[in-house]
């Protein structure tokens, strides 16, 4: 599917960029374009990968001209450009806004405009019964991506989304700043033990991007089953694998944080499709016909639980470090 083809990531620079980057080098991909406004992440990412395959281009997805202007002659769309961090967000809401809502608009408008075949953007379980200025801003993203599904005419690219949960040993997440408290010999800071968070590698988010990329069709979202832990449990088990008797500090729930996260809802699971490793949540395609909506309604769903990191399987013990040994990532921080 990717042979010959011209491939951007926008915030290409991130973890999931390197991720892609490494699965596809190897293969017969025209060229992969990594957009995104840090230039010395480029930099170095330019010096480390030294391959002609990789271009890069500076820009903004704030900026329609500039991410339009960068996809001209682009075949496909992996959409990961994101404000992420949660307190961050909280703060300064119209920066997430700006980003991952306005921002997402332009890239889905650029991808119309210059003839993309599919877009695939990357959101996150916190967009699911969103209390958080970042949830609430990808949530807002996936409803502009569906709603402009809608409208894509025949032959226009498709638009389809992904939603992952916690991305283990990703940049910025907790699991590499446990390690890093661990090694310093320096006391690990837990918010609330009892927090559930669902486990995702880095090559899980790809597969799940790819395999949405593959059977994707307007406005679905797709999502991964996967397993998850207490906060408590994961600083258990990193200490068990590095030997370490580090103290740990409760310091109670953050800006706009949950107890647990929801990777798909009650209202979603009634129609959602079993893929057996992935569910696939197909768009609301009814038109703007208010009798359908008001005076026809709809049959009534079956109740449902929503997919959450609570009722998931939960792992323990040995389970969670066999799952962290999985990661190339602790595996080179233990020295192996």
């Amino acid at each position: 599917m990717f042979d010959n083809k011209v491939l951007m990531i926008t915030g290409g620079t991130g973890s999931f960029g390197n991720t892609v980057l490494k699965r596809f080098l190897d293969t017969a991909v025209k060229e992969i374009i990594v957009f995104s406004r840090d230039e010395k992440k480029q930099e170095d990412m330019r010096i480390a990968l030294n391959n002609p395959k990789v271009k890069f281009h500076i820009g903004d997805v704030r900026n329609y001209e500039s991410i339009s202007r960068a996809m001209v002659g682009v075949d496909y769309v992996f959409h990961a450009a994101a404000l992420k961090q949660v307190p961050s967000c909280e703060f300064y809401p119209m920066e997430a806004v700006l980003t991952n809502i306005i921002g997402t608009e332009n890239v889905l408008n650029a991808a119309i405009d210059n003839k993309v075949q599919r877009v695939v953007l990357l959101s996150t379980d916190k967009a699911v019964y969103p209390i958080n200025a970042m949830g609430i801003s990808k949530a807002m993203g996936e409803k502009v991506l569906i709603a402009k599904s809608r409208t894509v005419r025949e032959g226009g690219p498709v638009l389809c989304a992904t939603r992952y949960g916690n991305v283990m040993a990703s940049r910025g997440s907790a699991i590499p700043l446990f390690v890093d408290k661990i090694k310093a010999g320096a006391p690990l800071t837990v918010t609330d033990p009892n927090m559930t968070r669902f486990l995702m590698s880095l090559e899980d988010s790809v597969d799940l991007v790819l395999h949405a990329f593959e059977h994707g069709k307007q406005g679905d979202i797709f999502v991964q089953k996967a397993p998850a832990s207490t906060i408590g449990d994961l600083t258990n088990a990193l200490k068990e694998l590095f030997k370490s008797d580090v103290p740990v500090n409760i310091i109670g729930t953050r800006h706009g944080e949950k107890l647990y996260e929801s990777l798909v809802s009650r209202e979603e699971m009634a129609k959602a499709k079993d893929m057996g490793r992935y569910y696939r949540i197909p768009a609301d395609n009814r038109d703007l016909n208010y009798d359908k909506f008001i005076i026809e309604g709809q049959p009534e769903a079956n109740a449902i639980d929503d997919y959450t990191s609570h009722n998931t399987d939960l792992l323990v013990g040995e389970d969670i470090k066999k799952l962290l040994m999985t990661l190339s990532y602790i595996r080179s921080s233990l020295g192996q």
